[in-house]
């Protein structure tokens, strides 16, 4: 027998109450219901350090499931900073909201910890990707943004492409502000908005970000070299789109509701991802299980039950053509 209908009413509501409660904490959001990310604590660009070419003079410190991370340990292997540079993963404590190290680091257990004895405010974020000093025993900066703009500064193993050339900084900074804002933003916007016309907002500028995408690739042709600003490497505007678009099939679609077209539909943009994830390195910052389990597992007002479903196999998005689309109907 159903339950009776005032039951259902009264279980919704209480159940919205205390969603939006969740989500508050999860993500915040303004009067109209959009996601707004919080500030970090150590945003600000810092100069090159004295010792940057010293081995294992900092520490690079990440999380497997996090795009943000992955976009300066993408910028840490392309450029080949593993003499100077050591990497330290931290791992999610979904029961208590934090990362925490596996081993204990410079005396802390938790990232957390980490970020108070480094002087963070005691309200910010323990966020990653953070980039460590042992020399001066503090955090230098953990603003993705900007540290990779840093990393790609850092003195780099022979041959390692320039992430930023000169020439190609307008279309550079570009669209990395538009792919900040529309695509790497704006997968959260549509998994944490409040309300649908928030989601709605943020999800048709996401798939327009793509679609402009997919032309910009168009329009380079067969003189283009294959990367998103032109060039004959991948350049910082490439490194922030990678780590949104590998996740997409395997948790973004599926859990944040940015499934209005299979990317399989955007071939260019296809082949692109296949080709980035093909480059020496990359696939080792790759983990599809971590990334479903965290998110479906931990995003707890998202998915209540914590089942992590079925996914594709990550070997089958980034290694072969986009499949051709299905014919039309016959009627």
């Amino acid at each position: 027998m159903a339950p009776p209908a005032t039951l259902v009413r009264s279980a919704r509501h209480l159940w919205q109450c205390q969603w939006r409660l969740l989500m508050g904490g999860l993500g915040p959001a303004d009067g109209q219901g959009r996601y707004r990310r919080p500030a970090g604590a150590f945003t600000s660009l810092p100069p090159l350090p004295e010792d940057a070419a010293e081995a294992g003079s900092h520490v690079l410190i990440v999380g497997r499931s996090c795009p943000w991370a992955h976009r300066a340990w993408l910028t840490w292997t392309l450029r080949g900073l593993a003499a100077s540079i050591d990497t330290v993963v931290v791992v999610p404590d979904p029961d208590a909201g934090r990362w925490r190290f596996s081993e204990a680091f410079e005396g802390c257990s938790t990232l957390i910890a980490l970020y108070r004895r480094c002087g963070a405010d005691p309200g910010a974020r323990a966020t990653v990707p953070a980039l460590y000093s042992r020399r001066k025993r503090e955090i230098l900066v953990n603003e993705s943004a900007r540290l990779i703009e840093l990393l790609n500064a850092w003195p780099a193993a022979p041959g390692a492409p320039d992430l930023a050339p000169p020439d190609d900084l307008p279309a550079i900074s570009t669209w990395r502000e538009r792919l900040q804002g529309e695509v790497n933003d704006g997968v959260y916007r549509c998994g944490f908005a409040r309300n649908q016309a928030a989601y709605d907002e943020a999800e048709a500028a996401l798939f327009t970000a793509l679609e402009d995408v997919e032309a910009s690739f168009a329009a380079q042709g067969e003189s283009g070299g294959g990367w998103l600003c032109g060039g004959s490497s991948p350049s910082l505007a490439d490194v922030v789109l990678f780590p949104t678009l590998i996740r997409m099939e395997l948790v973004y679609a599926p859990l944040f509701g940015c499934s209005r077209r299979p990317l399989w539909q955007l071939p260019r943009l296809w082949e692109w991802r296949r080709r980035f994830h093909a480059l020496d390195g990359v696939a080792g910052t790759c983990f599809p299980t971590a990334w479903r389990r965290d998110y479906f597992g931990a995003l707890f007002p998202l998915h209540p039950s914590a089942i992590v479903p079925a996914g594709p196999d990550l070997a089958t998005l980034v290694g072969s053509p986009s499949p051709a689309a299905p014919a039309a109907p016959h009627r």
